[in-house]
Formats: structure tokens, C-alpha cells, sequence
């Protein structure tokens, strides 16, 4: 199997768009923090503080959803760094938030048609406000979903229907068909003539005639934690395989952060006998997919895992969760450890013991 993961970046942005990545602008408040600005890495205030409400992005870096009251009514619309105005009363909203810029694309939606495109990073449509849902761009690609109708059970609404594609941020169909899955890394995209043979990858035959792989996250960690982390159970290869620091869970002070060396020695009875019941097919426990919570992982450490509105870039970086259920079927808990994908592969960042033996 190959374990060097190939990236092929098709993102193509404008040269005014990485001359404004340089100088990626901080959001700040007013006196009182009911309003929002935005200053310059020297600290030189860019934009006085104006907005509210749906003006979620800490870091302004081409383009930004904003929203401010004026003359008594609120507007909400997309901001370049240049100052361009567009997509007025036009924000993409998802869970009562608005869309946050992913390479340089931020999402729209036509309010006269319901339906969903992308401005770039100048403001200019890339993509045509012709799709009933898109994802974030990911390497230059997205999902798009055509001709779905729209529902609601009376508090959420969703999609029926319709046909899901991928494709590249020209608007081109890559591939058809193509059936949303978070679980694929798009970062990892191999082309081949044959559908690739890797066991953690996932195949799809394109409109060219070439089949598009994927790594399955899913795939990806338990081939890992298997061949790679439970082999060794050593205290080097817990510390190896760990963050700089880890979040344990203990009652009454709630989560706290130590570093992995002393977590680890403190705790090594406990996490190698926990560790080790994995290994016994008779164990019941089970792997969550998760996003990295940016209310307890604040620190600066954290930061790349997140994006410009604070949320969790769990496209490449997602949180996989060991969940062990007790083996007295009467007693209740869970001991949990989590893992957060790294550009370094996959460190335990966290752990909850379902009895409070943690120190």
C-alpha cells in the first residue's frame, strides 16, 4: 500500500486574490463588542467596526459574509478585500450560520430561484446560481445537486431527488453520479487508466474515461490503527503517535490540557489496558467520524485546523473517535479517545475515561 498520499491541486486563483493572501486581515471589536472591523497584520484598522450578526469571519482573507444595520433595516451581502459589494441579501445559510470562503470560493444563494453558486475571491461568478446545493470547493472541486426538491419536516429542511456530479471550480462535470460521502479526501485525488488497487482508496469512473480514486478516511485510520498503532503499545509509540497535547476529561474541573509526555506517563496503565482490549474481537466498540471542537481546542496550536470563521476544516483534518462500550452490559460510560488527522497522520488528542482514573 502506498502511504505517501499524492496531492493534486487544481485551484486556480486570480494573481489580485494571492497578493491579498499575504496580508490575511483580523477581525476586532468595538468598545462595547457589538460590532465588528477588521485590521491589518501591522494592526491598521482596515475597516472600522460596522458589522453584525451573520459577520462570523475572525480572518478576512479575499472575501468575507458581512451584515450591518443601516437606517434602521439590516442588509446582508459578500465583501471583497477591495471593497466590492456583492450577492446583496444573497448569503448561502447553513445551521443559522453563513457560508466561510474555501480556496478562495464562497458560496451564494439566488433568492428569486432558490438555487446556489460561487463568487471567487474578486466577487465574480465562477459558478452559476444553477444548483439546488453545492459543497465547499475542495481541491478545486465541488458537489453539485441538480433538479432536487426541497422539503422540511416542519424544522429542517433537505433535499429529494435530483443528481449529484463532481465538479471542478471551470464548471466542468468530472464525474456523474457522484453520491456525497464526507468521508472521501478529495486532497488525495489520484487519476489512473485502472481503478487503483489501494485498499484504503475508493474508485470512480470519470466522463473522460479515467478513474478518479480517493482515500476513505474511514478506511485510512482503521488500516492505521490496526497495522500501525496497536502494534506497538509502548509508552515512545503512544508518545509518537500522540499531539503535542492531550485533553482528558476529569471531574469536577472539567477538561483539562497536560502534555503528552506526562499525560502518558501518568495514565499509561490505564490507556495501554484500554488500548489492548481492542485487539480482542469480542470487544464492543466502534469509530465515530467527528469535527475538532473549537471551544476546547483554542490554543494556538489548533489554529491550522480550522478555518477562517473557526470552524473545523474536517475535509482533511477530521476527528476519528474510539468509542469502547463497558463489557458489564448494566454499567454505564463509555471511554472515548480521539484522534485528529495531522499533515503528520493521526495523533490521539483526546481522552474520557468512563471512570474517573485519569490524572
Amino acid at each position: 500500500m502506498k502511504k505517501i498520499i499524492i496531492l493534486h491541486i487544481f485551484v486556480i486563483l486570480s494573481s489580485s486574490a494571492f497578493a491579498q493572501n499575504n496580508d490575511i486581515w483580523k477581525s476586532f471589536w468595538n468598545k462595547d463588542t457589538t460590532k465588528i472591523g477588521y485590521k491589518d497584520k501591522n494592526g491598521v484598522v482596515k475597516i472600522e467596526p460596522k458589522f453584525t450578526g451573520y459577520t462570523i469571519a475572525s480572518k478576512f482573507e479575499n472575501i468575507i459574509a458581512v451584515s450591518e444595520e443601516e437606517n434602521g433595516k439590516w442588509k446582508s451581502y459578500y465583501l471583497t478585500k477591495t471593497g466590492k459589494i456583492i450577492g446583496l441579501d444573497s448569503l448561502y445559510i447553513f445551521d443559522n450560520g453563513p457560508d466561510c470562503e474555501n480556496e478562495g470560493f464562497i458560496r451564494f444563494t439566488d433568492r428569486k430561484t432558490d438555487k446556489m453558486g460561487m463568487f471567487n475571491g474578486d466577487g465574480k461568478i465562477v459558478i452559476p446560481a444553477e444548483y439546488s446545493n453545492l459543497t465547499k470547493v475542495k481541491n478545486g472541486m465541488f458537489i453539485g445537486l441538480k433538479d432536487a426538491k426541497k422539503e422540511t419536516d416542519g424544522e429542517h429542511f433537505f433535499w429529494t431527488g435530483g443528481k449529484e456530479f463532481l465538479i471542478n471550480i471551470n464548471n466542468n462535470v468530472l464525474i456523474e453520479n457522484f453520491v456525497y460521502n464526507d468521508e472521501l479526501n478529495f486532497y488525495s485525488l489520484e487519476k489512473s487508466k485502472n481503478p487503483s488497487k489501494d485498499s484504503i482508496r475508493e474508485n470512480f469512473l470519470g466522463v473522460d474515461g479515467q478513474y478518479y480514486s480517493f482515500v476513505n478516511f474511514d478506511k485510512e485510520f482503521k488500516f492505521w490503527l490496526e497495522n500501525t498503532f496497536l502494534k506497538d503499545l509502548s509508552k515512545a509509540n503512544l508518545e509518537k503517535h500522540s499531539f503535542e497535547k492531550i485533553t482528558y476529561w476529569q471531574e469536577p474541573d472539567g477538561w483539562i490540557n497536560s502534555s503528552k509526555t506526562k499525560f502518558i506517563n501518568q495514565n499509561y496503565t490505564y490507556l495501554k489496558s484500554k488500548l489492548q482490549e481492542l485487539k480482542n474481537p469480542k470487544t464492543d466498540y466502534f469509530v465515530a467520524s467527528d469535527k475538532l471542537n473549537p471551544f476546547i481546542f483554542e490554543s494556538s496550536e489548533y489554529e491550522m485546523y480550522f478555518n477562517n470563521c473557526k470552524e473545523s476544516k474536517d475535509w482533511i483534518y477530521p476527528v476519528k473517535s474510539i468509542i469502547i462500550n463497558p463489557k458489564n452490559k448494566l454499567d454505564h460510560g463509555q471511554d472515548h479517545f480521539e484522534f485528529l488527522r495531522t499533515e503528520n497522520g493521526y495523533k490521539l488528542i483526546s481522552v474520557s475515561a468512563r471512570k474517573d482514573n485519569l490524572k
